[in-house]
């Protein structure tokens, strides 16, 4: 089980999307948290609450949910539909080989983040978060940039009490921003840093000997407790194929699951690709498929955290 968490338009699903496209849809089953949604967004106006209030969502159904699909259960699972804000039928969900929950609230609880084997927190800087909020809500969600803008405004006492907190309960803090020394523009970056802090909660691939040999950014510094990663969005080619071969080298007991597809995202409607973002996914990748051999070996739907 992967969580992936962060405040609204951070990039958690672009991050899952990647991941489901590897596995294979047929293997993952995912998650979205905001359908324990408790308000519809009419109701949420009206009483002057936020989604990411923990009073705006079923947290005590979440938990449920949660411990019955980390046994193996499946669960009659609530929507949320984003595009009008209501409510629709109940999805009955199946727990795959691999089981991916995004959302708002993943680690408010200890009872909901213990069910979590991998837990990843996105963290980008607020000024990118605006931009992709912005171009998301008003291209996908109907909204307009003023409300988008006006709603941030009000969502930001909530982000900084609840969401952002759950940032030291994550095994992975992934962080893509803008290249270091670029002027803030109003145009959306496609070439962004990835800054990893690695925990030492999970045994994260050996990767300094290719950073060693690298002469352009790419570092890691630490040694043995945390180590804090750096991934340039401009990185050399050769470089991050090769940071990418050295992580590989490290499962390949499923070097059936090699793509070209991970890195992809779109802006807009353009679909580009990232280094820095296929490295991140891969190391999640990386602990996914070492966790799901691991949940094998013991014949039992156990979490198997170091």
């Amino acid at each position: 089980m992967l969580g992936i968490v962060g405040d609204s338009a951070s990039g958690k699903t672009t991050l899952t999307r990647g991941l489901v496209r590897v596995l294979g849809a047929d293997q993952v089953s995912h998650l979205q948290l905001d359908d324990y949604h408790r308000y519809d967004r009419a109701q949420r106006a009206g009483m002057g609450i936020t989604p990411l209030h923990p009073d705006c969502n079923h947290i005590d159904v979440m938990a449920q949910h949660m411990r019955l699909l980390r046994a193996s259960e499946p669960i009659l699972k609530p929507v949320y539909r984003h595009a009008d804000g209501t409510f629709g039928p109940p999805v009955y969900l199946k727990p795959g080989r691999f089981l991916i929950v995004e959302g708002l609230l993943g680690y408010h609880t200890e009872a909901i983040r213990d069910c979590f084997d991998i837990r990843v927190f996105l963290d980008p800087p607020e000024s990118l978060r605006r931009k992709w909020k912005v171009l998301r809500d008003c291209s996908r969600r109907g909204y307009t940039t003023t409300e988008v803008l006006a709603e941030l405004d009000r969502r930001e006492a909530d982000s900084e009490q609840f969401i952002r907190p759950q940032r030291r309960h994550a095994d992975i803090v992934v962080r893509f921003a803008p290249p270091e020394g670029e002027a803030d523009t109003d145009a959306l970056p496609t070439h962004l840093d990835a800054h990893l802090l690695l925990r030492p909660g999970l045994p994260h691939p050996d990767i300094a000997d290719v950073v060693g040999e690298a002469g352009d950014g790419l570092r890691v510094l630490g040694d043995g407790g945390e180590q804090d990663v750096f991934v340039p969005g401009t990185l050399a080619p050769a470089t991050a194929a090769e940071l990418e071969e050295r992580i590989w080298a490290h499962m390949h007991f499923a070097s059936h699951l090699r793509s070209e597809r991970l890195g992809e995202f779109t802006a807009g409607t353009d679909l580009h690709r990232s280094d820095s973002l296929a490295i991140v996914q891969l190391l999640v990748l990386y602990h996914l498929v070492t966790v799901r051999a691991k949940v094998a070996l013991a014949g039992a739907q156990v979490s198997v955290r170091a």
